[in-house]
Formats: structure tokens, C-alpha cells, sequence
């Protein structure tokens, strides 16, 4: 008997058929609306999360919720698997892990097999971290705004095997990216062998020159790592056009997908010089150091099979709505924001001007405040933000500017727990 059984009818075993059509619903309304403009598409765009007004996510910094067909496709996919875990069964995911990696792929201007389908930008991050070769006294230059995976991290690797950090510090507002790229350039030496950043902070909201930087690297021959966590799903990338060596980032941040699902991209050519750090069930991957492609850091272990599935239909919804058309909206939210708590008296960490920020909006707080506005921002006001350097708030596109107005209310309300 089970052997007769077909995927249609497991679907429909596992309720399935619903969630599929609504998933698949999700690219035909937004596929529909692309000659909608306003805030009548982007009204559209946000009916495909489950949020309620009550409880508005504006954290992206830390997560997203997905796009509804998403999660909707990850249970779907899940109960696929449960109702029957065969090897038989489950080689049906095969060509969609297949298919998943060449669409996000696609989306970053990378080749399939320069990408590693991975659980987050942490792991990613480690596995440059710990998988680069060097010797005592190589020197490793980071921004002192990296997150701790791609901060901290060095510093466990370097005790351990005798490496320099040299961490470089900006100014809170750039004069140009020119300043910026000098400040690294003088932090690196002949012994320098990796120049590392976070394109864009997670708690002051700056965003780097990545292009610029990575040429700096290039030119001197040093490897080029960037965290992309707060990048992936609010801009537009195309990491050949980037230049950089490597980039980690994360679904269940500004890609609104699924959790636990992540990218890091190698280029070409620049695999054989990483070990990779976790050597799980290997299968048809082979994890030979000399192995160019990416896939060699794929060897994770037991995977999520529904949310890897998942993550090719959030790449769909990302296409849809185009991923220049997402950083547009995104820009457009933050400085609307960052205008709104100008003007209620709140001190801006991120800088006004777009060039110069991602989606990522931090403002001043005093430390002995910050969890009381933040809780108070969700408790009265419905909006989710977190503490991190201040205040932190990070629209997206499934946001509104009702929401926007809210969050700069509920901030006005609390000028005196904002004063530094």
C-alpha cells in the first residue's frame, strides 16, 4: 500500500492541497497588483503576513515573520515528511534543495554552485571564521561594528592560534565612502590576510561601502568576508558586482522566509582554500579541500527538507515583487521613520541620509531606559522594536505608513525616558 502512494496524495493526506493553492495564490495576487502602485500594492504586499495590527514586527534586525504561503508551505512540507520519512519519499526534495539554492543564487548575481545552503549567517560566519588557513602573527582587520560572529569570533580563533585583530573604527556619520575605505586601507599591513565587515550594523544602522571595500581587499590581496545579514531581503545584491570573496546571511531576517535556513556564497575558486568545519552525512557531496564549488560546506546533517523547499518559494515572492522595488520601499520607510523621530525630539544614531543606511533605524536612549520604551513601544503602541544601541526600529515591505506614524507616536509620548 504505501508504496502506491502518490505526492498528490500524501498532500491531500496532510492537508495539503489548501496550502498549496494559497501559496501558489500569494504569487498570482502580487504577480497580478505589479500595475497597482502606491500604498494600494504595498496594502497587498502585507496581507500576505498574519501579523495582527496589534502586534506590528518592526525588527527585522533580529527577525521577520514569512510571507504566509511560506510557513504555510514549510507545515505542508513537514507533514509530507512525517507522513511518510522513506528514503523513497523524501528524494523528492533532492531537486527542490536543488532548485531553492539556484534561485537564491540567482537573486545575488552568484552561480549555484558557489553557494552553501546553510542554518544562518552564524554558522556561515563560522565557517570562514574557522575555515581560512593561517599562521601566528597573520593580522585580521574587522569593523568594530560587526556582529559578534563575525567580531568576537576572531578573537576566540586568534587566541587559539596566535592572530592579530585590528579593529577599525568609524566616524558616527561618515564624510564619504572615500573616508570610510581609507580608515580600513591604513588598517591593513602585509601581514593582513582577511578584511571583514557587516555591510550594514545591526545597531547603529550605518552601512558600508562593500564595493569599495572589497576592491581594497582585492587590490592587496586580502580575502574579503562580508556579513550580509541585515543586506539579504532589504537590498538588491549582486555579489560578482560586490566583488567580495565571501557573504553569510540569513532567511528569517529581511528575506522573510524560513527559520533556520541560511546562504553563505564562496566564489568560484576561493573554496579550496577554506576547510570546512562540520562534515555531516555526505552523499554525492564531496568535501575535498581542494572541492571548488561551495557545496563541500553543505555537509550539515539531518536537515530541515520543508523549510530548505521553502526557501525557493520566498526567492518566487521575491522576484515578484523585484528586489529593487523591495530596497526602494525600504529606504522609503526608513527615512520617513527617521524624519518622524527627528521631529518628536529623538536623537538618531543612523545617519539621515540613505546612501549612508540600510533599513536598520537606531536612536539615542539612555541604557536605564531602553527596555521600559521598548516595552511600552509594544504594550500601548503595537510595535515590536528592540534595544539593541538604543532604540532600534527596522521597517520593511510589509509594513505601512499607519505603522510608521505609530511607532513616532508612542516615541513623541516618551520624550522624557528618550532624553541622553
Amino acid at each position: 500500500m504505501p508504496l502506491s502512494i502518490t505526492r498528490r496524495s500524501i498532500l491531500q493526506q496532510a492537508g495539503g492541497v489548501a496550502a498549496f493553492a494559497a501559496s501558489s495564490g500569494a504569487l498570482q495576487n502580487i504577480a497580478r497588483a505589479q500595475t497597482t502602485n502606491g500604498e494600494d500594492y504595498w496594502d497587498l504586499v502585507r496581507r500576505q503576513f498574519i501579523f495582527a495590527d496589534t502586534a506590528v514586527p518592526m525588527n527585522c534586525a533580529n527577525l521577520c515573520p514569512s510571507f504566509q504561503s511560506v510557513a504555510d508551505k514549510v507545515e505542508t512540507l513537514t507533514r509530507v515528511v512525517d507522513y511518510d520519512v522513506s528514503f523513497n519519499n523524501r528524494a523528492q526534495f533532492n531537486d527542490t534543495l536543488k532548485a531553492s539554492r539556484a534561485k537564491v543564487a540567482a537573486q545575488i548575481g552568484a552561480a549555484p554552485d558557489e553557494i552553501a545552503l546553510t542554518r544562518n549567517t552564524s554558522e556561515g560566519n563560522s565557517i570562514i571564521t574557522n575555515g581560512l588557513n593561517f599562521k601566528p602573527g597573520d593580522e585580521i582587520v574587522i569593523w568594530d561594528q560587526n556582529h559578534v560572529t563575525n567580531n568576537e569570533a576572531w578573537d576566540i580563533r586568534a587566541k587559539r592560534f596566535g592572530l592579530k585583530i585590528i579593529r577599525v573604527a568609524l566616524p558616527r556619520v561618515p564624510d564619504s565612502d572615500e573616508q570610510v575605505v581609507d580608515l580600513f586601507a591604513k588598517a591593513c599591513t602585509d601581514r593582513t590576510k582577511v578584511l571583514t565587515f557587516t555591510e550594514v550594523s545591526n545597531v547603529s544602522g550605518l552601512k558600508l561601502p562593500a564595493k569599495k571595500l572589497a576592491a581594497t581587499a582585492r587590490d592587496r590581496g586580502i580575502y574579503c568576508h562580508v556579513d550580509g545579514a541585515q543586506s539579504w531581503g532589504a537590498l538588491a545584491l549582486n555579489v560578482h558586482d560586490t566583488g567580495c570573496d565571501s557573504l553569510a546571511a540569513s532567511a528569517h531576517k529581511w528575506f522573510m522566509g524560513p527559520k533556520e535556513v541560511g546562504i553563505l556564497y564562496v566564489r568560484n575558486g576561493r573554496a579550496p582554500d577554506i576547510w570546512p568545519n562540520t562534515i555531516g552525512y555526505t552523499g554525492d557531496i564531496k568535501v575535498e579541500l581542494d572541492l571548488q564549488n561551495a557545496q563541500k560546506f553543505e555537509t550539515l546533517g539531518q536537515r530541515d527538507d520543508a523549510a530548505v523547499a521553502a526557501l525557493g518559494e520566498t526567492a518566487d515572492l521575491h522576484a515578484q515583487i523585484r528586489p529593487e522595488r523591495v530596497q526602494a520601499r525600504v529606504t522609503e520607510l526608513a527615512s520617513l521613520l527617521k524624519a518622524g523621530l527627528k521631529d518628536a525630539g529623538a536623537t538618531l544614531v543612523t545617519p539621515e541620509d540613505p546612501a549612508l543606511s540600510g533599513g536598520v533605524v537606531v536612536i539615542e536612549v539612555p541604557k536605564e531606559n531602553q527596555k521600559t520604551v521598548a516595552d511600552t513601544l509594544y504594550t500601548k503602541f503595537g510595535i515590536a522594536a528592540s534595544t539593541s544601541g538604543g532604540l532600534r526600529l527596522c521597517p520593511h515591505i510589509y509594513n505601512t505608513r499607519a505603522h510608521i506614524q505609530r511607532a513616532i507616536d508612542g516615541v513623541a509620548s516618551m520624550r522624557e525616558l528618550i532624553k541622553v
